[in-house]
């Protein structure tokens, strides 16, 4: 079974919104087997929508529709849906029900406009929408299933869950898909797929791999289909022999954080961290406090971002600042000792660096960052360049401490 979304709204396409549905529409039918071919966003136009709905009737048997289910004159997918098959809109006595319903419980009357909601397709089958105003439509034309649904995320997750979901799951045709995401750092995405080269060529006809970079980090995403247990028990001998060959830079599986990873082994050595620093400015104290339970194992940050601050709270010496300078090995050497010494833990981190835009030299261009690490086998620095961009220096400088502290801690 092949799906098709298509996502209605002049709001997605200016950026005032971003299309959350889909990605969740995709999993949702990703975890019963039926594969999304594409995804489409389009305006609220009638030709436009029209020209979506007859491209990806071609190319799907399941088309999904989100958006322009409103009470305004701008939601124009009822009555364009209605042209489209060449039918009508007819009152529906069981939607308007709800509509009455939830009007009645804030205490307001339902207008013409709001009457109009309970309008729907007359060839369509009804998807009540108890949490809403704008039901859910279900058409069947021509060997293709449409389903137009609100853009209200919770109420087409309602739909989706409880009336789409198991509709489609019932006519069969679905099939089982099996992921599972390797999750690296520390290695650029060309030179992950140079080493893995000879593993990809490989890789079975059925067996697809992925590659999903992001600032400071790589994911691996094998898919697969067909036979449950054959796909298991193959794609569990595929993710051993990927990860013998790059096991330096895996840092975890699946959904695994590395802030909850670096956690989980703190804990289990009974460590305690605390973390200094100056160019990240509490990210990596932000990663590693997001984490459930991190208080066992996170004692205390400080953002020392100007000299004073590096002198007075850590103790770092004034003429070490002067004489290297603040983005230095020994500047950021005396952080993570005069943090580890402030809050009496077993390891931490520091770091250093300039995150600019402005600051930069020749010697010491944006982007320069030193990290330091500190445990109980002992404490050194690395030097990173990350380029120019500000945001994602702070972040990969953060993704970089971390998975340094975890390699030490492993």
């Amino acid at each position: 079974m092949k799906a098709e979304i298509i996502t209605i709204g002049d709001e997605i396409l200016i950026g005032q919104i971003v299309d959350t549905n889909s990605a969740w529409i995709g999993q949702q039918l990703n975890d019963v087997g039926i594969f999304v071919h594409q995804i489409t966003s389009i305006s609220d136009n009638k030709e436009h929508i029209k020209k979506a709905l007859k491209e990806a009737s071609a190319r799907a048997n399941v088309v999904l529709i989100t958006g322009g289910l409103g009470p305004t004159k701008d939601d124009i997918t009822k009555h364009t849906l209605a042209e489209y098959f060449n039918t009508s809109l007819v009152f529906n006595a069981e939607a308007f029900a709800i509509v009455e319903q939830l009007f009645k419980s804030r205490g307001r009357e339902v207008s013409e406009i709001n009457r109009q909601q309970a309008e729907v397709l007359a060839n369509c089958k009804v998807l009540i929408n108890q949490v809403g105003t704008a039901s859910g439509m279900w058409v069947e034309d021509n060997g293709v299933i449409y389903v137009s649904m609100p853009g209200v995320p919770y109420e087409m997750k309602h739909l989706m869950t409880n009336k789409v979901i198991p509709k489609l799951v019932a006519l069969g045709g679905s099939q089982f898909i099996l992921h599972k995401t390797i999750l690296t750092q520390g290695v650029g995405e060309s030179y992950l797929a140079e080493m893995i080269a000879d593993f990809e060529d490989e890789l079975p006809p059925n067996f697809k791999l992925a590659y999903l970079p992001s600032p400071g980090s790589v994911r691996l995403r094998l898919t697969a289909s067909g036979d449950e247990i054959s796909v298991t028990n193959k794609m569990n001998e595929l993710v051993a022999t990927l990860s013998n060959q790059i096991q330096s830079y895996i840092y975890g599986y699946d959904d695994d954080k590395l802030e909850q990873v670096v956690g989980n082994l703190l804990n289990k050595k009974g460590y305690k961290i605390a973390t200094a620093e100056s160019c990240t400015g509490g990210y990596i104290a932000h990663m590693l406090t997001s984490v459930a339970g991190s208080s066992s194992y996170y004692m205390g940050s400080t953002v020392t971002y100007s000299y004073a601050s590096k002198s007075d709270l850590l103790g770092v010496p004034a003429d070490v600042i002067l004489k290297q300078g603040a983005v230095s090995e020994e500047v950021v050497l005396a952080m993570v000792e005069g943090v580890k010494k402030l809050y009496k833990t077993e390891c931490a981190i520091a770091t250093s660096g300039v995150a600019g835009p402005g600051g930069g030299t020749p010697e010491k261009p944006v982007g320069t960052v030193w990290v330091a690490i500190s445990t109980p086998k002992g404490t050194f620095a690395k030097k990173l360049s990350l380029g120019e961009n500000r945001l994602r220096i702070i972040q990969v400088a953060g993704l970089n401490a971390l998975n340094m502290l975890r390699r030490e801690l492993i």
